[in-house]
Order: structure tokens, then sequence, then C-alpha cells
């Protein structure tokens, strides 16, 4: 894999193309085989959630589809073309907000404009808007020390919003929030979602999460990671907190924990 290239300039994709195409993708770390055979498809303006026991491969699926690591078999396509490096539209965020501590909010969400070349007024003045969407108006020049967790993970989505993404990659990125935050974070990326319009992939532990943000939720079994189940979320949109009380939200989250329990109990029974 090219560890330069900036995918999608050429891009084939039309708006039938699904922002991600994986076909048969597997990976092996050493003797251990952890991930695949697996194929997914998401849609643009989709959002899917994958959930699995802990070790099932999620997060090698989400850094194989970013680029970050290079998968052993199979195929995979982003916005319409073959993924053979990083691409300049496609954004992730993880669990840690990694903002940089001596730069303020401003230029934190300003940075990754600044690495592409854009002028200083006009970098700033996308990232005074961007700040604003996230709802941290009023911050743009504290430092990160002086931020909550939350407010961190905030910057981390606008820097990401900065690169006019059509895809997201979330891997927890609410994992270290306290459950209130977590799911006032969870609307908040549903809403900036919304706003831009981009496809989606998340990570989560969290069944309720995943129901509340997402299309589809993909339920990923033990290792080697395979998909053994596909739920729709059929909730209207815009979503709040509150759907997850209506019937078939709560019948996806029996669904899926049933499936998750499974697979957990039986990875544990072939480790004793």
């Amino acid at each position: 894999m090219k560890t330069q290239t900036q995918q999608g300039r050429n891009s084939t994709a039309t708006p039938a193309t699904p922002i991600v195409k994986v076909e048969g993708v597997e990976q092996h770390f050493g003797s251990v085989h952890a991930l695949g055979p697996v194929d997914l498809t998401i849609e643009r303006g989709e959002f899917v959630s994958i959930v699995g026991p802990s070790g099932c491969g999620k997060s090698t699926l989400l850094e194989i589809i970013g680029a970050l690591q290079d998968p052993e078999r199979g195929t995979v396509e982003v916005g319409g073309s073959p993924l053979d490096g990083p691409r300049r539209r496609t954004a992730i965020v993880f669990q840690e907000s990694a903002t940089l501590p001596w730069r303020t909010v401003l230029d934190n969400v300003a940075f990754a404009l600044e690495v592409r070349g854009v002028g200083k007024k006009e970098r700033q003045d996308r990232a005074r808007e961007l700040v604003e969407v996230v709802g941290l108006g009023g911050f743009e020049n504290h430092y990160p020390a002086q931020l909550s967790g939350g407010m961190r993970q905030r910057v981390a989505m606008a820097r990401a919003m900065s690169m006019d993404p059509d895809l997201i990659l979330a891997d927890e990125p609410f994992g270290a929030l306290d459950e209130q935050t977590r799911m006032l974070m969870a609307e908040e990326l549903l809403r900036v979602v919304s706003a831009i319009g981009c496809g989606v992939l998340f990570i989560t532990h969290s069944i309720q999460e995943a129901v509340l943000l997402s299309d589809r939720v993909m339920v990923m079994g033990r290792r080697p990671g395979t998909f053994i189940d596909e739920v729709p979320i059929a909730l209207p949109r815009p979503r709040a907190h509150a759907a997850l009380s209506e019937p078939s939200a709560t019948a996806a989250q029996e669904r899926i924990w049933g499936q998750i329990r499974e697979e957990a109990e039986a990875a544990m029974g072939a480790e004793r």
C-alpha cells in the first residue's frame, strides 16, 4: 500500500456508488487469524455500526478501511476507487481525542487545513464555522487542558469535519466518557453527520449507542471476526435518546445482545 497516496481525486464514483465496499477481507497477526473473511457495503450518507465481543476484529476492519494497515486478502474500495493509501476525504476519530495541547481550540480545528496548505484566513474562517457547529462557540481561545473530555472530543470531531469528509471512521470515540456525556455526544454526532451528509462506520461496545445512531448494526462474531447478523434500525430521524424506548429499538437491542452474549460466552469457554 502506498503510504502517501491521497485517494479520491480521480474517483469514478457516482451517487449510486457505495462509499465503502469490502469483499473477502482477511487478516492474520502471526499465527492468530484475527479477521474474516468479511464483506461490507456502506452506502453514501449511511450510518453503520459494528458491535461484537472484545478482540473480534472490529478495529482491525476499520483500520483496513482507513488505510492504516493492509489486508492480507480481499479488496477494499472507498469512494468508488480501489483503496491504495490514505485518502483526503476519509476522517478517522479514535477514543482518545488526540488534541494538540499547545494549540488553542481554533488552531486544533484548523490543523488539518494548515497541513493541506490552506491560507491562514481561509482556514481560520472555516475553523470558526466548525467550532460553532459542534457547540464550542466562545471556547476558540481555550487550550485542551481547560476543556472537559467531551469538549475535547468535540474538537476532534470539528477537526475531522474540516477535511470535508465523505466518510467518517469512528473507533469507540466516546468510550472514555461518562454515560451522560456519551449520550449527549451521540446526539451531537447525529446532528453533525446529518448536516454534512457523509457515510459513517462506527465501532462501539455499547448496544444502546449503536441502535440510537445507526441505520444498520452489523454484529461480529468471535475471532476470527465475521458478521453473524445485520440488524436494520427503523427509527425515524432526527433521533434523541428517548427513541431507545420505542418497541423497535428495544427489540433490536435484545436481538443484538442475545447474539453478542452467546459469542462472548463461547469465546470464554474456548479459552478455559
